[in-house]
């Protein structure tokens, strides 16, 4: 089942502005190989779910995957064939805001190749470039 948030503030958001690079989230923190985005876009929760799929399958339970991305954006579109007015449309779909430089998924557990094979499989399923890199080790 795609994530999404428990319950929020309000129900409908503006869509803002996705400008720069990410100052958070940049760095492999919790597993030693990690997949990087290159691009600015909105991903789904449903992609972020396929790409989950993806990598557990891929892997057959070994090592762990953690998602660094969550969608709390909800991203509202009216129907085809609507005339205009009658207010802003109910909420579509959720969304993870994604800037060029922030980690999506982490594997640890399982060898490199491995892990860059998984990685690819993720980055087929998401709607931006993507990298693998891997931990820097802090002296």
């Amino acid at each position: 089942m795609p994530r999404m948030p428990k319950r929020i503030k309000f129900r409908k958001q503006m869509r803002g502005k996705m400008k720069g690079k990410a100052t958070r989230g940049n760095y492999v923190a919790f597993g030693e190989f990690g997949l990087q985005s290159l691009e600015t876009h909105w991903i789904s929760a449903r992609q972020i779910e396929a790409g989950r799929i993806t990598a557990q399958h891929f892997l057959r339970r070994q090592g762990k995957v953690v998602i660094r991305v969550f969608p709390d954006k909800p991203i509202s579109k009216k129907p085809l064939e609507t005339r205009m007015g009658k207010g802003k449309a109910d909420t579509d779909y959720w969304a993870a805001r994604v800037k060029p430089g922030t980690i999506l998924f982490e594997i640890s557990g399982v060898p490199e190749d491995m892990a860059k094979t998984a990685m690819a499989r993720i980055a087929q399923k998401m709607p931006v470039r993507c990298r693998f890199v891997g931990r820097r080790l802090t002296v």
